[in-house]
C-alpha cells in the first residue's frame, strides 16, 4: 500500500480499493464502525482505523461474497480473527505482487541484449 498517513481522502481510499468513492460512502452510511472524520470543509478524512474497517469489509463483500448483513455479522461476531485473516491475506497478495514483479526483472535480464555481449 502508500506509506502511511494520519489521514486520507475518499479518492485516495477509493483508489486504494480500487473502487468507486460512492462504494466507500455507501459503506460508511451501511457499517456503523466506519467513522472517518471529517475536514473543516466537511471532506471526509479516513484514518488507519478506518482502513482497517474498510480492508475487512472489502475482503468479506467483494471477495468473498458476504451480503451486506452477513459482514455486518461477522464484524461482530469474530472480529479478532477476521482482522487475522484480512492481515495475512493482505501480506500473502503483496508478498504475490512482489514475486511477480520479480519475476519480471528476471526476465529481462536474462534476455536482455547485454547478455549476448557478455557470451561472445
Amino acid at each position: 500500500m502508500q506509506d502511511e498517513k494520519l489521514y486520507y481522502r475518499i479518492g485516495e481510499v477509493a483508489e486504494m480499493f480500487n473502487v468507486n468513492a460512492s462504494l466507500i460512502r455507501y459503506w460508511e452510511s451501511e457499517f456503523s464502525v466506519l467513522r472517518p472524520r471529517k475536514s473543516t470543509k466537511g471532506n471526509r478524512m479516513f484514518t488507519q482505523r478506518d482502513l482497517r474497517y474498510l480492508r475487512m469489509i472489502y475482503q468479506l463483500v467483494k471477495v468473498q461474497g458476504y451480503t451486506l448483513q452477513g459482514a455486518k455479522d461477522a464484524l461482530k461476531k469474530d472480529f479478532d480473527q477476521l482482522e487475522r485473516k484480512t492481515t495475512v491475506l493482505m501480506t500473502l497478495e503483496k508478498t504475490r505482487e512482489f514475486l511477480l514483479e520479480l519475476d519480471k526483472e528476471l526476465e529481462k535480464k536474462t534476455t536482455s541484449p547485454q547478455d549476448d555481449k557478455t557470451t561472445r
